[in-house]
């Protein structure tokens, strides 16, 4: 059974740092592309981070680009993403996603596997 689980959402003041992770299980982790996505209210879901695992391979959309780390922990089956001086545009639901090819998904209909998501809210 696939499962992703996300953690280390809350509630972040602006400027400080937010790290999420997320718990992989049922597929062969090290072979997937792990992907990190936000849903702000009324917004499509878009993805902020991707991480092909079997090339050690990460990339960033342009606006966390510089701010944002995102890592893969091939003996846990856990990929973390770390974003830097956070504002309230960052507010959002962040959603991890896998996905069986080895690119960069640019739509959701690319991604196999979701987890439940985690609400982040930057506010002071």
């Amino acid at each position: 059974q696939v499962r992703l689980v996300e953690s280390g959402g809350g509630l972040v003041k602006p400027g400080a740092s937010l790290g999420l992770s997320c718990a992989a299980s049922g597929f062969d982790f090290s072979t997937y592309t792990m992907t990190w996505w936000r849903q702000a209210p009324g917004k499509e879901r878009e993805l902020v981070a991707a991480m092909v695992n079997r090339q050690n391979y990460a990339w960033y959309e342009d606006f966390v680009r510089g701010r944002c780390t995102i890592s893969s922990d091939h003996a846990a089956n856990v990929v973390s993403l770390w974003l830097n001086n956070v504002t309230p545009e960052d507010t959002a639901v962040y959603f991890c996603g896998a996905t069986r090819r080895r690119i960069i998904p640019t739509n959701t209909t690319l991604v196999d596997f979701w987890g439940q998501g985690t609400q982040v809210t930057v506010a002071s």
